[in-house]
Order: C-alpha cells, then sequence, then structure tokens
C-alpha cells in the first residue's frame, strides 16, 4: 500500500488527486486529528508524532509514505529517513512534499518574486527558503506564518465570512511583497485554494500542490520500479483517524466527493516508543 500521513484533513487534498490520477493503487490515510495541529509544537514533538505514524503504517503494510504534512516534511522527515528508517524499515520508503514544491514554483516563477504561507514551525524552519536557494540564484522568498488556518480548516470553517476576513489578513502581508508566486506550505490549506487564489488575484499564480505531489509521485513510481512492483494495486483505499471516526467521515466525504464507507479510530500512545 502507499501510505499517506497528514496531522489531520488536509492530507485529504493529496490523497484526492492520487486517486484521480493514479487509481489504481491500494491506499491507506492516516490523520492525527486528536493531536492537530503540529504546526505550534516542539520539533522533538514533531518528530515523535510523525515517527509513531510512519511506524503504524508500516505496521499495516505500507510499502511507500507520503508525509503529506508540511510540518512533518520540516521537522521529521530527514531524521526519519537517515536514521531510523535504515534500522526499522530498511526496504521502506517514506517521502515528503516541500521538494516537489519548491520544484513546482521555481518552474513557475515570472520574476523570481515567490510567496510561503505554512504553520509557524514550516516558516520558522526556512527550509523552503534553503531548497529555493538550492534550485534557483537571485530568488526573493517571502514567508508568511498562518497558525489559525488549519484548526479553521479542521472545524469546518472554510468559506465562512470570519476565516475570509483572518485569510485576507495573512495573505495582504505577502501579496504586498508583490509576489507572482505562492506555495501553500501546509496541505490544510488546499480547502481554502479558491478563496486564496481570488484574494491574491491574477498577478499571482497559486501552485496547485495536490496535482505536483501527485505528479512527482507518478514519476517517482516509473524510476523505481522495485518499489512499484511491491505495491497491491486492487483500488482499495483505508481511512484512520485519531479523533472521532464519524465526523472524519462527514468532512472527508464533502472535500473528496465521494463516499466513505467506513473510518477507524487509533490510539497513539505519545509516550511509546516506536
Amino acid at each position: 500500500m502507499i501510505g499517506v500521513f497528514d496531522s489531520g484533513f488536509g492530507g485529504l487534498t493529496i490523497l484526492g488527486e492520487f486517486l484521480k490520477t493514479l487509481p489504481n493503487y491500494d491506499y491507506f490515510y492516516l490523520g492525527d486529528s486528536a493531536r492537530t495541529p503540529y504546526g505550534n509544537k516542539s520539533q522533538e514533538v514533531i518528530y515523535t508524532y510523525t515517527r509513531q505514524a510512519v511506524n503504524f503504517l508500516f505496521n499495516k503494510g505500507c510499502v511507500l509514505i507520503i508525509l503529506a504534512c508540511n510540518t512533518a516534511s520540516t521537522k521529521a522527515l530527514r531524521k526519519i529517513q537517515q536514521e531510523w528508517l535504515p534500522v526499522n524499515y530498511p526496504n521502506g520508503r517514506v517521502l515528503g512534499v516541500v521538494i516537489p514544491l519548491a520544484e513546482a514554483a521555481v518552474e513557475s516563477t515570472r520574476y523570481g518574486r515567490i510567496g510561503v504561507i505554512g504553520t509557524q514551525a514550516t516558516i520558522d524552519s526556512r527550509v523552503y527558503e534553503e531548497e529555493l536557494g538550492k534550485l534557483g540564484a537571485g530568488l526573493k522568498v517571502h514567508g508568511q506564518a498562518c497558525p489559525l488556518l488549519v484548526p479553521l480548516v479542521e472545524e469546518g470553517w472554510v468559506g465562512k465570512p470570519e476565516s475570509n476576513m483572518i485569510l485576507k489578513k495573512y495573505l495582504f502581508r505577502v501579496k504586498r511583497k508583490m509576489i507572482d508566486t505562492l506555495i501553500l506550505g501546509c496541505t490544510h490549506y488546499g480547502f481554502l485554494s479558491k478563496d486564496i487564489a481570488r484574494i491574491m488575484g491574477k498577478n499571482c499564480r497559486v501552485l496547485n500542490g495536490p496535482e505536483t505531489i501527485s505528479r512527482k509521485l507518478a514519476d517517482y513510481l516509473i524510476r523505481h520500479p522495485e518499489i512499484e512492483v511491491r505495491i497491491p494495486q486492487n483500488k482499495t483505499v483505508t481511512y484512520c483517524t485519531t479523533d472521532d471516526p464519524d465526523r472524519f467521515r462527514i468532512f472527508g466525504e464533502k472535500f473528496l466527493n465521494q463516499n466513505i464507507p467506513s473510518v477507524e479510530k487509533i490510539v497513539m500512545d505519545p509516550q511509546r516508543k516506536a
């Protein structure tokens, strides 16, 4: 299976695109809604939570795991890949979302002025500035932390006047920098993409994160047939959450625009050593 992990609902934007463009594979989605948001937590806690989730997904039979969470990709991915994975699951693979989005931004920008919105942890890490700097000289990168957006999405406040007011306040800070490309550095923001594009205006391209990640996954599977051949192709999707499964199902069906027959609730002990 291909595992998709997020701190809550946000990764459904990524999974939804996978189901459109790579529909034949088996998927296992895990949303840690009980402990969201990750963006205001320490690196140690983010790493612990992410490692537990990855361990859970490998135990369920996943061969390849996508960290659909930008915060987890920023704060935990490298350590998991370099230290934890070789010892525990040497034949498994864990990929993040930061590098694909950075590459897409460089391909998209016209004037080298790129904006990034994300959680506090993602923006403070300056990981996008680092990756963009590797890809192109002279780029001007402007980051903006948007700590209230994940809770608003998790509470189902997308499209409400209060959410749009907060969104405008955050986006004004990057819009005034005259950026021509905007990276949504949190998968939850995909649910707000239409409002974000409207507020940013026609002179700024808001990258389609799920489409980018899906395209990069397809390319990865072509380049790594030894991984691809191990992934079952029965078109099954399994959903798990650490919070209320009924709430997850209702929310997920709304944004995936398809039926979710069942959602399993799981418990991950933050003190447990995965």
